[in-house]
């Protein structure tokens, strides 16, 4: 690097600096982005992160931290650092496939109930309401008691539950934007109906969806972990940072078995609400607000 393009580093920094919204440079949603950029590449490069086979014994067991085994080993001697890195790559990419696909159920539900209404809103949207008046972690919980215990069951039940509140959030955004101008303006010019959905008003709804769903992915790993907790959701001797905490409460004096992986999820959840929270203020203008005569 020449010692003129040195100079323009401070300048680009700052250009930079300008272009992000101030909600994206809050310390909160900085820690919250980097927290979830190195459980990416923690989940990406595990096979070589980790220091041990996450299924095989590799020392005594109930060893607690120290220089050979960081986290400790657990109750049959497995490195517990190598099965906190191995739940990653379980916990992230469940989470990302439940919360995609509830989206695009749920979504395309939601628009169809609230732009055809009538006969078509009553019968998606009396289903959806029959789903959400169970608590979603009891149905969850029936839903894979009856299916067997297994990952796959896990994210079935988990998606059953999940889609019912985008189809709602969903229907009432298509409901308050199928009647203002430009929509009735295209239908006019005789844009079809699915066009008009898909052109006019999909893109003017999209951005509470996206807050919704980068708020949820936390959620989904709460309950992936809590149905794994349960003995409903991953099965042993697989990996997974709920049935760990579940192996860890039967152990109170091996303190960590328990206590890693729990961190591991309170950090990943901490970090997608912080990231959420500023996709929100970034995405609704309505929720800025002006201080000195310039946006804050």
């Amino acid at each position: 690097m020449t010692a003129t393009e040195v100079a323009l580093l401070p300048r680009l920094a700052r250009r930079l600096r300008l272009r992000l919204p101030t909600e994206w440079r809050s310390p909160l949603t900085v820690v919250g982005a980097a927290i979830v950029l190195a459980w990416v590449l923690i989940a990406v490069s595990a096979p070589v992160l980790q220091p041990a086979d996450p299924l095989l014994p590799v020392g005594a067991r109930l060893q607690a931290p120290s220089a050979a085994h960081w986290f400790g080993t657990d109750t049959i001697g497995r490195d517990v650092l190598s099965r906190v890195i191995a739940g990653s790559r379980i916990s992230l990419p469940v989470a990302l496939v439940i919360v995609t696909a509830s989206v695009v159920i749920g979504s395309v539900l939601g628009a169809i109930a609230g732009f055809f209404g009538r006969a078509v809103d009553e019968v998606i949207m009396r289903f959806t309401d029959l789903v959400l008046a169970f608590p979603t972690i009891i149905l969850a919980m029936v839903i894979s008691a009856a299916l067997g215990p297994s990952l796959a069951n896990a994210v079935i039940a988990m998606l059953l539950v999940n889609w019912p509140q985008y189809a709602r959030v969903m229907r009432s955004l298509v409901i308050g934007t199928k009647d203002a101008d430009f929509v009735v303006s295209g239908r006019l010019l005789g844009v079809g109906p699915m066009t008009s959905l898909r052109r006019d008003i999909l893109p003017t709804v999209v951005s509470p969806i996206l807050v919704m769903a980068t708020l949820d992915l936390g959620g989904a790993i709460l309950l992936l972990s809590g149905l794994s907790f349960l003995g409903l959701g991953v099965v042993a001797p697989t990996a997974e940072w709920g049935s760990m905490v579940s192996e860890g409460m039967n152990n109170f004096s091996a303190w960590w078995i328990s206590t890693f992986p729990g961190l591991a999820v309170f950090t990943v959840v901490v970090a997608f609400n912080f990231i959420g929270d500023a996709l929100r203020d970034a995405l609704d203008p309505r929720g800025r607000t002006r201080l000195g005569g310039r946006a804050r």
